[in-house]
Formats: structure tokens, C-alpha cells, sequence
């Protein structure tokens, strides 16, 4: 049984904990876990879990959205990992796709995360439209911008691009912006 964990930030601590406690408790004996947006392209220890997975063995998630973005990107993996000899299961609603009920429930519940998660960015976008309007919502500070002064003079002492980035904590496309813009 191989399980695998996802937490959308990194302070999602307690989250990333409760769901490797839960892998655990079900018999997981491996356990790939990662704290990254579902909508970040790369998610290095999903595809690492993916490709570990053999033939015969249980592939454990706590809930569909911790595994995919989407109903489409779920049936395509469970599609893939069943036809490689793979057994899904989602703890949450006790769904295991070994069964014709089973990839029926799963399909469903994908699709019901799935909706759930459209009418939560849906509020999300009003509520901050809202807020826009009142003048309460300013969106995130900028963080890299605000060390462009800092950034300036250390290139004007001869620092070196990853030293600056380093000594800043900017990334390195903010720092060429930044640099460009001078």
C-alpha cells in the first residue's frame, strides 16, 4: 500500500500531519507527501508515487482533490494506474475502483469536488470584488518591488545576481525585473 499526502501551502502543517497519520492507520508502507498548490504544474512527489507504483499494488489518497485537479485529471490517473495493474482507494469515502461501483462512485465524487471547488472560487471572486469596491481589498503587497532599492545598491557595490537573490530573498525572475527596471 502506497499513500500519498498533498497540503496546498507550506503552513499547512497540521493537515500534512493528519493525512500521513490517516495513510498510516490504513496500512500505508510508503507514504509520498508534498506541500504544493494542485495548480502548480510540478508535483514532484505525486509523480515519483506514480511512477513507484507496480503492478499489484494499493494506491491510498484521503480525499479525490488531494490527488487531482480536476474530474478529468483524476479518471485519467486512476484510468492509467488500473490499466497498469493498480488498485485506487480514497479514505474518505471509503471508494475503492476495484469495483464497477466503485469507479462509479468515484467518478461522482470527482465530479462533486470538483463543483464544490468552482462555487468556492466563485464566492472568492465576489467576496474580493466586493472588497475591491468598498477600497478593503488591496491585493498582496509586493514583496520583491519593495527591496528594489536594497537590490540597486548591492549591484551598485558589484554584487554578483545570486548573491543579491540570496542576500534578498527574491527570486530570480523578480531580481531581472527589478535589475532591467533600473
Amino acid at each position: 500500500m502506497i499513500g500519498y499526502a498533498r497540503t496546498s501551502t507550506a503552513d499547512q502543517h497540521a493537515g500534512l500531519d493528519d493525512q500521513i497519520a490517516e495513510l498510516k492507520a490504513a496500512g500505508c508502507t510508503r507514504i509520498f507527501s508534498e506541500q504544493v498548490s494542485s495548480v502548480d504544474a510540478a508535483r514532484p512527489q505525486l509523480q515519483a508515487a506514480l511512477q513507484f507504483l507496480r503492478d499489484g499494488d494499493e494506491f491510498v489518497c484521503t480525499k479525490p482533490d488531494r490527488l487531482a485537479r480536476s474530474t478529468t485529471e483524476l479518471l485519467r490517473i486512476v484510468e492509467e494506474l488500473t490499466q497498469r495493474g493498480v488498485r485506487v482507494r480514497l479514505l474518505s469515502m471509503n471508494i475503492d475502483t476495484n469495483s464497477a461501483t466503485g469507479k462509479l462512485l468515484l467518478t461522482l465524487m470527482g465530479a462533486v469536488a470538483s463543483f464544490e471547488r468552482e462555487i468556492m472560487l466563485e464566492r472568492q471572486r465576489a467576496g474580493i470584488a466586493k472588497a475591491k469596491a468598498e477600497g478593503k481589498f488591496k491585493g498582496r503587497a509586493p514583496t520583491a518591488r519593495a527591496k528594489a532599492a536594497e537590490v540597486h545598491r548591492l549591484i551598485g557595490a558589484g554584487c554578483k545576481p545570486a548573491e543579491i537573490m540570496k542576500l534578498t530573498n527574491i527570486s530570480r525572475a523578480s531580481f531581472y525585473r527589478i535589475a532591467k527596471a533600473a
